[in-house]
């Protein structure tokens, strides 16, 4: 298929090719799931097992629902509400829940987006240089306790936001993302060669790419399932909002799986970029969630040119985290433009200052509100919690059960083959992982996720 405008539906714009809309769609699901969770999930659990579990859970589980959700958005060719209700209206509710859900998720991403324009200024300035771990720690802990500066940084990524999604699909989303996701692989492998050619990063290589079974767990396998959920975006919406845009002139199951091998290559390099660098240091995998913001400063500050890889890094960071939030954006933007009948621009706004609003509770979190607690859980916690192991699932359940047991097979196939133009062979396969396997397996997630049953 060659890069030539589609034609509209319905005056609808489209994609312009089939390269802009695999780094749109690659974009929306390489971020923070990659660059952040994935290398301390893999610390976590133990590295090489865990990656090959992760591995087989993407390409049956992940690569299931993601074709499954691109093929709910590209037939229903509007809001992810109307594409989940478009045969049976009680499907609605899982599209609206998606759209909730994925707001919520945008208003705390966009603080951790805010936190790596603060790192990289921080770290051209020389600040982070030199300092002890214990002293990157506190910078820390000093900048996310100050509500108004989290907040100045937190807006400013907000904005460059609502600059693209006020230019469209095609000027907008399909035009940065067709800069910066090559962009992105380019830094990425810069930051990979300086990892594996440190002093001592061999350990981290082997102990990142050699399997020990003897540490897996119960919960290995739940981690790992969560993880190829999360790191493609599945049960956001942004996936099948994205492919509402899509031509029939299109393979899906193609550019589904150009989407998904992207998406995996960027993870297992991000594991390499940082993983080997932090055993050169001595410093344990298994850090967790603050890999990135405190250990790995520290790490870059002892390494030779530390400060230039430490900037592009968190310009890594930023782009990544960028191409995602757009996509969630995006999401109820396209509702409001097609529902409400409200014009773009004014969409816009209206969501970035919901976003806003949304987002107070987790930004205050760190700060002034850090005692307040729900289920247990602090603010931000809590925003995660329910995008992560509760909407999220319940959404790629409905997916499934939307397109197996709604929809006629042969809608399906149609739909799939765009009429019979493309081929594709593994169609019973993927029908009934997604009619039987897939519903059982997010069931057991959910219900593991919630702590409702005990593994």
């Amino acid at each position: 298929m060659n890069n030539t405008e589609f034609e509209t539906k319905d005056n609808r714009e489209q994609f312009k090719s089939r390269f802009g809309f695999i780094m749109a769609v690659a974009g929306s699901a390489v971020g923070l799931g990659n660059i952040w969770r994935f290398p301390y999930i893999t610390g976590v659990h133990g590295g090489g097992a865990f990656v090959i579990i992760y591995l087989v859970s993407i390409f049956i589980i992940g690569a299931t629902i993601a074709l499954t959700e691109m093929a709910i958005g590209r037939h229903g060719g509007s809001d992810v509400v109307e594409a989940y209700g478009q045969y049976d209206k009680r499907f609605k509710i899982p599209g609206y829940l998606s759209m909730i859900a994925v707001t919520v998720l945008l208003s705390f991403y966009n603080i951790i987006g805010g936190w790596s324009i603060y790192y990289f200024i921080q770290t051209i300035s020389g600040k982070l240089i030199g300092l002890s771990s214990a002293q990157v720690e506190a910078t820390f802990g000093n900048f996310v306790v100050n509500s108004p500066q989290v907040a100045i940084f937190t807006i400013l990524f907000l904005a460059v936001n609502t600059i693209i999604i006020m230019k469209g699909i095609t000027e907008g989303i399909e035009k940065v993302s067709s800069i910066v996701m090559p962009a992105l692989f380019v830094l990425l492998i810069v930051l990979v060669i300086r990892s594996v050619t440190l002093p001592g990063a061999k350990e981290g290589v082997i102990w990142y790419l050699k399997p020990d079974f003897s540490k897996v767990t119960g919960s290995t396998f739940v981690a790992a399932v969560g993880q190829a959920f999360f790191t493609l975006s599945l049960g956001s919406g942004a996936m099948a909002t994205y492919a509402s845009y899509l031509s029939k002139d299109e393979s899906l199951p193609k550019a589904t799986y150009s989407v998904v091998i992207a998406d995996t290559f960027v993870a297992l390099l991000a594991g390499l970029a940082i993983l080997p660098a932090v055993f050169a240091f001595g410093v344990s995998p298994g850090e967790g969630p603050g890999l990135v913001f405190v250990t790995l400063p520290s790490v870059f500050g002892q390494m030779p040119f530390g400060a230039l890889f430490a900037a592009i890094f968190f310009v890594f960071f930023f782009l990544a985290a960028l191409t995602s939030s757009i996509s969630m954006l995006e999401v109820s933007v396209t509702y409001l433009i097609e529902k409400k009948k409200i014009k773009r621009k004014k969409a816009v706004i209206i969501m970035s200052i919901v976003v806003i609003l949304l987002g107070i509770p987790p930004l205050m979190s760190f700060g002034g509100w850090s005692h307040v607690e729900i289920f247990g859980l602090g603010l931000f916690d809590l925003y995660d919690y329910f995008v992560s192991n509760i909407s999220m699932p319940l959404v790629g359940l409905a997916g499934a059960l939307v397109i197996s047991w709604v929809w006629d097979k042969q809608v399906a196939k149609d739909e799939i083959t765009s009429n019979g133009k493309f081929e594709f062979g593994l169609f019973n396969v993927w029908y009934n992982l997604t009619k039987y396997v897939v519903p059982i397996l997010l069931i057991f997630v959910f219900l593991t996720a919630t702590g409702i049953l005990k593994i």
